[in-house]
């Protein structure tokens, strides 16, 4: 994650962890909650009600309702705009893959 700031000479603020389903997920600040996830690899963590087709991060930017999440116990947040807060407990209801080989 360190080597695109590099290029960019960026000095960001220390990275910090937010919890997906358990599961320690890095982030930096200002990065929102769906970033965080994708880049950790996970790419779906949700289902349609009909098909069971997986959902994760769709348009990216508030309009559709792919990405709900829970966030501290504040139920269906757009996981594309709610900011990572250091210690954040995320909720996918079960559906999410762990960071590493998420869908």
């Amino acid at each position: 994650m360190r080597e695109p700031y590099r290029l960019v000479r960026a000095r960001p603020e220390p990275e910090f962890e937010i919890s997906v389903d358990g599961s320690p997920v890095p982030a930096v600040p200002g990065q929102t909650v769906g970033a965080a996830m994708h880049g950790a690899g996970i790419r779906s963590w949700r289902t349609t009600r009909f098909g069971g087709r997986p959902r994760g991060l769709f348009c990216g930017i508030g309009v559709c309702f792919d990405c709900l999440v829970t966030v501290n116990g504040t139920p269906s947040l757009r996981a594309c705009l709610t900011e990572a807060r250091p210690g954040d407990r995320i909720d996918t209801g079960g559906a999410a893959g762990g960071p590493v080989g998420g869908r």
